[in-house]
């Protein structure tokens, strides 16, 4: 289907987010405005079952063809977070951007930790105020309010579409272009023997100290930094 989008900036130069599970396009609220101010004109999506975009059935094949619908291929910078980074791994042999960079993609969970199934998603579409807050104490109240907002309008069946790819290994086996990976310090999803054999497959890989795995919103400026040579 084609998607939900949302602009910041003008011109030749093009740069692409993509939001994970249970966002909208809102989650980017500095990252847009950042990255217009240095000459892009971005260009955010709303995943299907996410924000404006439609409903329907859900899987990984189809958000990846959601966003070679709706998005222009060869852009100078891709950026996808989570759910969005697994997608535009999937989506980058036919997007074609210059460079890729996937913040704590949901490739794999390679660690002692349980895997996490897609019910523990569907349960969040109800969390309040509070359990947003505590699960993300270092969001300012702005991001706080639009998670709440996006949980409304989310709709969880997406998670339970997206049940194969819990626990399974979707890391990519090189990198197709000049990529980037940024870990969270606190992500949940790598440990230092993914980060290892990514870079063996060609992907840099940079961790950003003391953030969690929403690291646009957790720090906001470590996550510019990280993002330094590639912007």
């Amino acid at each position: 289907m084609r998607l939900h989008t949302h602009t910041w900036g003008e011109g030749d130069r093009v740069a692409l987010l993509i939001h994970g599970i249970m966002a909208d396009h809102r989650t980017w609220r500095k990252v847009g405005p950042a990255l217009a101010e240095r000459g892009y004109r971005v260009i955010a999506v709303d995943l299907r079952g996410h924000g404006a975009s439609g409903r329907g059935e859900y899987s990984t094949d189809l958000f990846v063809d959601d966003l070679v619908e709706t998005l222009p291929a060869e852009a100078e910078l891709a950026i996808g977070h989570s759910l969005g980074g697994l997608a535009l791994s999937l989506a980058v042999e036919r997007l074609r951007p210059a460079r890729a960079i996937y913040s704590d993609p949901a490739w794999n969970v390679n660690s002692e930790q349980e895997v996490v199934g897609p019910e523990v998603f569907v349960q969040l579409k109800s969390a309040s105020r509070e359990m947003v807050a505590g699960f993300n104490p270092r969001w300012e109240a702005e991001d706080v309010d639009i998670e709440l907002a996006t949980l409304r309008l989310w709709d969880e069946n997406t998670a339970l579409g997206l049940a194969p790819m819990f626990g399974a290994d979707m890391a990519p086996a090189k990198a197709v272009v000049p990529s980037l990976v940024q870990f969270a310090d606190g992500s949940f999803l790598y440990d230092a023997t993914e980060a290892a054999r990514l870079e063996a497959r060609g992907f840099e890989v940079r961790t950003v100290k003391g953030a969690g795995h929403t690291i646009h919103r957790d720090d906001f400026e470590g996550f510019m930094a990280s993002l330094d040579g590639w912007i």
